[in-house]
Protein backbone atom coordinates (compact mmCIF):
# COMPACT_ATOMS: atom_id res chain seq x y z
CA UNK A 1 0.00 0.00 0.00
CA UNK A 2 1.46 3.77 -0.91
CA UNK A 3 0.59 6.63 0.79
CA UNK A 4 -0.50 9.68 -1.95
CA UNK A 5 0.17 13.06 -0.28
CA UNK A 6 -2.49 15.32 -1.38
CA UNK A 7 -1.51 19.48 -1.90
CA UNK A 8 -3.48 21.58 1.22
CA UNK A 9 -4.88 25.03 -0.02
CA UNK A 10 -3.11 28.19 1.43
CA UNK A 11 -4.20 27.40 5.16
CA UNK A 12 -3.11 23.80 4.94
CA UNK A 13 -6.20 22.00 4.47
CA UNK A 14 -7.07 19.22 2.30
CA UNK A 15 -10.06 20.26 0.10
CA UNK A 16 -12.38 18.38 -2.20
CA UNK A 17 -11.20 20.10 -5.29
CA UNK A 18 -7.67 19.02 -4.37
CA UNK A 19 -8.64 15.09 -4.11
CA UNK A 20 -10.96 15.12 -7.01
CA UNK A 21 -7.63 15.90 -8.78
CA UNK A 22 -5.83 12.88 -7.25
CA UNK A 23 -8.54 10.40 -7.93
CA UNK A 24 -8.45 11.48 -11.42
CA UNK A 25 -4.94 11.74 -11.92
CA UNK A 26 -4.78 7.92 -9.70
CA UNK A 27 -7.77 6.01 -10.92
CA UNK A 28 -9.07 3.37 -9.28
CA UNK A 29 -5.71 2.42 -6.97
CA UNK A 30 -7.43 4.98 -3.99
CA UNK A 31 -9.48 3.04 -1.31
CA UNK A 32 -9.50 5.14 1.82
CA UNK A 33 -9.31 9.27 2.19
CA UNK A 34 -7.97 10.53 5.82
CA UNK A 35 -9.18 13.63 6.41
CA UNK A 36 -8.22 15.79 9.63
CA UNK A 37 -11.01 17.25 12.21
CA UNK A 38 -7.94 19.84 13.64
CA UNK A 39 -4.39 18.54 13.17
CA UNK A 40 -2.58 18.34 16.60
CA UNK A 41 -0.06 20.81 15.11
CA UNK A 42 -1.71 23.67 14.07
CA UNK A 43 -5.83 22.70 14.91
CA UNK A 44 -6.65 22.75 11.18
CA UNK A 45 -9.92 21.56 10.39
CA UNK A 46 -10.56 20.02 6.33
CA UNK A 47 -12.96 20.58 3.85
CA UNK A 48 -14.93 17.53 5.43
CA UNK A 49 -17.67 18.59 3.33
CA UNK A 50 -16.01 18.90 0.10
CA UNK A 51 -13.97 15.74 1.09
CA UNK A 52 -17.16 13.65 1.86
CA UNK A 53 -18.77 14.58 -2.06
CA UNK A 54 -15.14 13.89 -3.63
CA UNK A 55 -15.09 10.21 -1.65
CA UNK A 56 -18.77 9.91 -2.33
CA UNK A 57 -18.53 10.31 -5.73
CA UNK A 58 -15.85 8.06 -6.10
CA UNK A 59 -17.06 5.66 -3.71
CA UNK A 60 -14.09 5.55 -1.60
CA UNK A 61 -13.64 5.22 2.29
CA UNK A 62 -13.78 8.27 4.15
CA UNK A 63 -11.70 7.93 7.87
CA UNK A 64 -12.04 11.34 9.95
CA UNK A 65 -9.11 11.98 12.07
CA UNK A 66 -10.29 13.76 15.05
CA UNK A 67 -7.70 12.42 17.91
CA UNK A 68 -7.40 16.34 19.26
CA UNK A 69 -9.84 18.57 17.60
CA UNK A 70 -13.35 16.22 17.40
CA UNK A 71 -13.71 17.16 21.10
CA UNK A 72 -15.39 20.71 19.76
CA UNK A 73 -18.26 19.41 17.73
CA UNK A 74 -19.52 19.53 21.52
CA UNK A 75 -19.30 23.55 20.80
CA UNK A 76 -21.89 25.20 18.82
CA UNK A 77 -19.56 27.63 18.40
CA UNK A 78 -17.48 25.29 16.41
CA UNK A 79 -20.17 22.89 15.02
CA UNK A 80 -19.84 24.37 11.65
CA UNK A 81 -16.08 24.02 11.27
CA UNK A 82 -16.84 20.01 10.83
CA UNK A 83 -19.55 19.90 8.18
CA UNK A 84 -19.90 16.84 6.62
CA UNK A 85 -18.33 14.75 9.23
CA UNK A 86 -21.75 13.39 9.45
CA UNK A 87 -21.35 11.76 6.22
CA UNK A 88 -17.59 9.80 7.39
CA UNK A 89 -17.29 6.20 7.33
CA UNK A 90 -15.29 5.75 10.70
CA UNK A 91 -13.92 8.98 12.70
CA UNK A 92 -11.67 8.54 15.76
CA UNK A 93 -11.08 11.06 18.93
CA UNK A 94 -8.96 10.76 21.40
CA UNK A 95 -10.99 12.05 24.68
CA UNK A 96 -7.19 11.69 26.23
CA UNK A 97 -6.59 14.96 24.91
CA UNK A 98 -9.87 17.39 25.24
CA UNK A 99 -12.60 15.62 26.94
CA UNK A 100 -10.46 14.97 29.84
CA UNK A 101 -10.07 11.03 30.22
CA UNK A 102 -6.97 9.04 31.36
CA UNK A 103 -3.83 9.19 29.24
CA UNK A 104 -4.54 6.46 25.91
CA UNK A 105 -8.33 6.50 26.17
CA UNK A 106 -9.11 6.81 22.37
CA UNK A 107 -12.34 5.91 20.69
CA UNK A 108 -13.36 4.51 16.66
CA UNK A 109 -16.71 4.70 15.87
CA UNK A 110 -18.06 3.27 12.22
CA UNK A 111 -20.87 4.03 10.00
CA UNK A 112 -21.47 0.33 9.79
CA UNK A 113 -19.99 -1.82 12.29
CA UNK A 114 -20.76 -4.80 10.37
CA UNK A 115 -17.90 -4.08 7.39
CA UNK A 116 -15.45 -3.74 10.59
CA UNK A 117 -16.26 -6.98 11.76
CA UNK A 118 -15.69 -8.32 8.16
CA UNK A 119 -12.14 -6.44 8.14
CA UNK A 120 -10.60 -7.64 11.49
CA UNK A 121 -12.82 -10.88 13.25
CA UNK A 122 -10.69 -13.32 13.88
CA UNK A 123 -11.31 -17.08 14.14
CA UNK A 124 -9.36 -19.79 16.72
CA UNK A 125 -10.18 -22.89 18.67
CA UNK A 126 -9.57 -20.59 21.60
CA UNK A 127 -11.70 -18.36 20.57
CA UNK A 128 -14.67 -21.01 19.83
CA UNK A 129 -16.57 -19.90 23.49
CA UNK A 130 -16.47 -16.05 22.44
CA UNK A 131 -20.38 -15.21 22.03
CA UNK A 132 -20.51 -13.30 19.15
CA UNK A 133 -24.26 -12.34 19.66
CA UNK A 134 -22.86 -9.70 21.65
CA UNK A 135 -20.98 -7.12 20.97
CA UNK A 136 -17.27 -7.30 21.36
CA UNK A 137 -14.68 -4.65 20.44
CA UNK A 138 -12.07 -6.97 19.84
CA UNK A 139 -13.88 -7.79 16.59
CA UNK A 140 -13.50 -4.45 15.34
CA UNK A 141 -10.02 -4.02 15.64
CA UNK A 142 -6.74 -5.72 15.35
CA UNK A 143 -5.81 -6.19 18.59
CA UNK A 144 -7.76 -8.82 20.77
CA UNK A 145 -6.55 -8.24 24.43
CA UNK A 146 -7.17 -4.64 25.47
CA UNK A 147 -8.16 -3.34 28.95
CA UNK A 148 -11.44 -1.30 29.39
CA UNK A 149 -10.26 2.39 28.18
CA UNK A 150 -13.53 3.50 27.69
CA UNK A 151 -14.88 3.06 31.48
CA UNK A 152 -13.23 6.25 32.92
CA UNK A 153 -14.72 8.42 30.09
CA UNK A 154 -18.02 6.70 30.55
CA UNK A 155 -18.01 7.10 34.70
CA UNK A 156 -17.18 10.72 33.68
CA UNK A 157 -20.13 11.62 31.04
CA UNK A 158 -22.10 9.78 34.04
CA UNK A 159 -21.33 11.64 36.35
CA UNK A 160 -20.61 15.51 35.13
CA UNK A 161 -23.13 15.50 32.12
CA UNK A 162 -22.37 16.44 28.40
CA UNK A 163 -23.20 20.52 29.44
CA UNK A 164 -20.14 20.40 31.74
CA UNK A 165 -18.19 19.25 29.00
CA UNK A 166 -19.82 21.34 26.61
CA UNK A 167 -18.63 24.22 28.91
CA UNK A 168 -15.18 23.39 29.71
CA UNK A 169 -14.59 23.28 25.70
CA UNK A 170 -16.22 26.53 25.28
CA UNK A 171 -13.40 28.04 28.26
CA UNK A 172 -10.73 27.01 25.87
CA UNK A 173 -12.06 28.27 22.96
CA UNK A 174 -12.55 31.10 24.85
CA UNK A 175 -8.83 31.14 25.98
CA UNK A 176 -7.42 30.86 22.96
CA UNK A 177 -8.82 33.48 21.52
CA UNK A 178 -7.77 35.97 24.23
CA UNK A 179 -4.58 34.72 24.20
CA UNK A 180 -4.35 35.35 20.45
CA UNK A 181 -5.78 39.25 20.73
CA UNK A 182 -2.75 39.29 22.77
CA UNK A 183 -0.32 38.14 20.59
CA UNK A 184 -1.67 40.64 17.38
CA UNK A 185 -1.63 43.68 19.89
CA UNK A 186 1.96 43.22 20.78
CA UNK A 187 4.44 44.81 18.38
CA UNK A 188 7.46 41.89 18.63
CA UNK A 189 5.03 39.28 18.55
CA UNK A 190 2.95 37.94 14.87
CA UNK A 191 0.28 35.63 14.95
CA UNK A 192 1.14 32.75 12.26
CA UNK A 193 -1.84 30.54 12.77
CA UNK A 194 -5.09 31.74 14.57
CA UNK A 195 -6.32 29.75 16.10
CA UNK A 196 -9.47 27.91 14.43
CA UNK A 197 -9.81 25.48 17.75
CA UNK A 198 -7.69 26.05 20.48
CA UNK A 199 -4.62 25.79 18.86
CA UNK A 200 -2.60 28.78 18.23
CA UNK A 201 1.46 29.34 15.93
CA UNK A 202 3.16 32.65 16.57
CA UNK A 203 6.63 33.58 15.89
CA UNK A 204 8.74 36.51 18.32
CA UNK A 205 10.15 38.75 15.36
CA UNK A 206 13.71 38.28 14.94
CA UNK A 207 13.68 35.16 16.14
CA UNK A 208 15.82 31.78 15.02
CA UNK A 209 14.79 28.09 16.31
CA UNK A 210 17.83 28.26 18.65
CA UNK A 211 16.47 31.28 20.21
CA UNK A 212 13.26 29.44 20.56
CA UNK A 213 14.56 26.45 22.14
CA UNK A 214 16.51 28.83 24.50
CA UNK A 215 13.44 30.30 25.52
CA UNK A 216 11.19 27.38 25.73
CA UNK A 217 13.93 25.19 27.95
CA UNK A 218 14.57 27.89 30.63
CA UNK A 219 11.21 28.52 31.41
CA UNK A 220 10.68 24.95 31.49
CA UNK A 221 13.53 23.99 33.53
CA UNK A 222 11.89 26.83 35.82
CA UNK A 223 8.97 25.18 35.94
CA UNK A 224 7.07 28.48 34.69
CA UNK A 225 4.96 27.01 31.92
CA UNK A 226 5.69 25.13 28.74
CA UNK A 227 5.65 26.69 25.47
CA UNK A 228 7.47 24.68 22.74
CA UNK A 229 8.94 25.85 19.29
CA UNK A 230 7.53 23.69 16.11
CA UNK A 231 7.75 23.94 12.53
CA UNK A 232 5.02 25.46 10.40
CA UNK A 233 5.28 25.18 6.56
CA UNK A 234 8.98 25.52 6.53
CA UNK A 235 9.65 28.30 9.52
CA UNK A 236 9.89 27.30 13.27
CA UNK A 237 7.42 29.27 15.26
CA UNK A 238 5.86 28.62 18.70
CA UNK A 239 2.61 26.50 20.00
CA UNK A 240 0.06 27.13 22.48
CA UNK A 241 -2.63 24.53 22.81
CA UNK A 242 -5.36 24.94 25.43
CA UNK A 243 -7.69 21.91 26.53
CA UNK A 244 -7.37 22.43 30.29
CA UNK A 245 -10.37 25.01 31.12
CA UNK A 246 -8.68 25.95 34.34
CA UNK A 247 -6.31 27.42 32.55
CA UNK A 248 -6.49 31.68 32.57
CA UNK A 249 -5.85 33.86 29.65
CA UNK A 250 -3.89 36.74 32.10
CA UNK A 251 -0.88 34.13 32.92
CA UNK A 252 -0.89 32.84 29.16
CA UNK A 253 -0.58 36.42 28.42
CA UNK A 254 1.87 37.34 31.36
CA UNK A 255 4.44 34.17 30.21
CA UNK A 256 4.04 35.80 26.43
CA UNK A 257 5.68 39.03 28.04
CA UNK A 258 8.87 37.52 28.83
CA UNK A 259 9.50 37.19 24.89
CA UNK A 260 10.03 40.69 25.28
CA UNK A 261 13.06 41.11 27.59
CA UNK A 262 15.16 39.04 25.45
Amino acid sequence: MDVLTVPGDERGRLTGLALDRVFASAGERVFAVVASAGTTNAGIVDDLAGVADACGHAGVWLHVDGAYGGAALVSPRTRGLFNGIERADSFIVDPHKWLFAPYDCCALLYRRPELAREAHAQAASYLDQIDRREWNPSDLAVHLTRRPRGLPLWFSLAVHGTDRYRAAVERSLTTSQAVADAVRARPHLRLVVPPELSVLLFERVGWGPEDYTTWSKRHALAGDFLCLPTRWQGQWVLRLAFVNPATKASEVVAALDTLAEL
